[in-house]
């Protein structure tokens, strides 16, 4: 029996909901941005109107006005988005158990048992189209198909409000002729490799050989290939199911360029700190290091090093990401963002290979920093500070509340 998979994407959500909620916008072309003073003024969502004209997710504001001068711009309000994602979740709830997340907007289901009980699958995802567009007062476009990334496609041919079925008889009509940037997973730089091999459909994919895609792409071009033919086998993950955490990480976009190393160094601080802190939090340590920098002129890069053991402290994960830096940073551009990261992450409990170097010091400053964070807890992130973030008080940031939540439609067009 074929699974029955469902992907509800929520219509231009967080413009939707602003729209619902400030009816005098409903008819003006509207988008929803970042903030312009901390350089985050960027298109986050936007409704039809707006992308009647041209206007892009991802695009400057700048950018935006010109294409659409009467735009209206709104700051984003994420508490509320989050209710209506819960809400939609509990909609879908009603249906099945296995309800997984793909960011704020979007929910894969499978409801391949809930089809004895409700109808097939088309027959569910009209019912949820419509309680959705009833009980929430926005709309959703639903694909159903019997995987999960032919599901995603399904929502976004047709929209908005409407429902789209791809069977294993009409996949072919349906998929095969689309641009295969249109397939999940296919960003732009894979996108420009397989343009340049003459792949310009995901029917082309399907069709080419995976040997030859493995040798262009390594071993994502045969799952890529596979995902082309419908193989995708991957299953929704239950309501109640956790991804193990990876890493933990923070960035900031700064309020203006950084352009010294002791600029960097104040924010690689500001970074570190926070994320140490989130490591105590959820009991955990970690031994790799990554930090992340985009330029002046938008070009990214990561470089990552290992520490010699096992760290949840602000001064170890700084210097280490600082000592990255230094390595890795030539300053041919000023930097415009920056990131650090902790990966090959164990639970703080585990036993571990001890030293009789200096784990006594290590052990006084981790100690150190839970005190931090539990005076920081009663009064506040700022009142206990470093004296080197005293230097800069425009890097001197909260990255936890500096944080953007970006719908994946953004993601998707990076």
């Amino acid at each position: 029996m074929d699974r029955v998979i469902l992907h509800s994407d929520l219509n231009n959500f967080y413009a939707s909901v602003e729209c619902l909620y400030n009816p005098e916008l409903r008819d003006k072309p509207v988008a929803v941005c970042g903030s312009q003073s901390t350089r985050h003024g960027i298109v986050l969502a936007k409704n039809y109107h707006a992308k009647s004209a041209g206007v892009k997710t991802g695009e400057a504001i700048w950018e935006a006005r010109n294409k659409c001068p009467g735009l209206v711009v709104v700051p984003p309000n994420y508490l509320l988005y989050l209710r209506f994602s819960m809400s939609a979740r509990k909609i879908y709830e009603d249906y099945t158990n296995l309800v997984e997340s793909f960011g704020i907007d979007e929910n894969w289901l499978d409801v391949t048992e809930s089809a004895r009980l409700f109808g097939d699958g088309e027959r569910i995802a009209f019912q949820i189209k419509e309680r959705i567009k009833s009980e929430l007062g926005i709309t959703a476009s639903i694909g159903v198909s019997y995987n999960k990334i032919f599901a995603k496609i399904g929502s976004d041919l047709k929209k908005p409000d409407a429902v789209t079925v791809i069977t294993p008889e009409n996949y072919k009509e349906k998929v095969w002729t689309l641009p295969v940037g249109d397939l999940l997973y296919v960003g732009r730089v894979t996108r420009r490799k397989l343009a340049d091999i003459g792949i310009l459909t995901i029917g082309d994919l399907a069709g080419a050989s995976p040997k030859f895609l493995v040798r262009k792409l390594g071993k994502w071009g045969e799952m890529l290939w596979s995902f082309a033919n419908g193989y995708d086998q991957t299953p929704v993950a239950r309501t109640d199911y956790e991804l193990p955490i990876k890493g933990i990480g923070n960035s900031l976009t700064t309020h203006r360029d950084l352009t010294t190393n002791e600029d960097v160094k104040i924010l690689v601080y500001v970074l570190s700190d926070s994320v140490a802190e989130r490591l105590r939090r959820h009991h955990f340590k970690g031994k790799a290091v990554q930090i992340s920098i985009r330029d002046s002129k938008l070009s990214y890069i990561e470089r990552q090093g290992q520490l010699d053991t096992y760290t949840c402290t602000c001064s170890e994960i700084a210097q280490k990401a600082y000592e990255i830096f230094l390595d890795s940073w030539d300053w041919s551009q000023n930097i415009r963002a920056l990131g650090v990261r902790v990966t090959s992450l164990i639970p703080s409990d585990r036993h571990v290979q001890l030293s009789f170097l200096d784990d006594d010091r290590r052990l006084k400053r981790e100690l150190l920093d839970r005190s931090i964070d539990k005076i920081r807890s009663r009064f506040g992130h700022y009142s206990v500070q470093r004296a080197l973030l005293l230097k800069d008080n425009g890097l001197n940031a909260n990255p936890v509340e500096e944080n953007v939540i970006h719908p994946v439609a953004y993601h998707v067009g990076q």
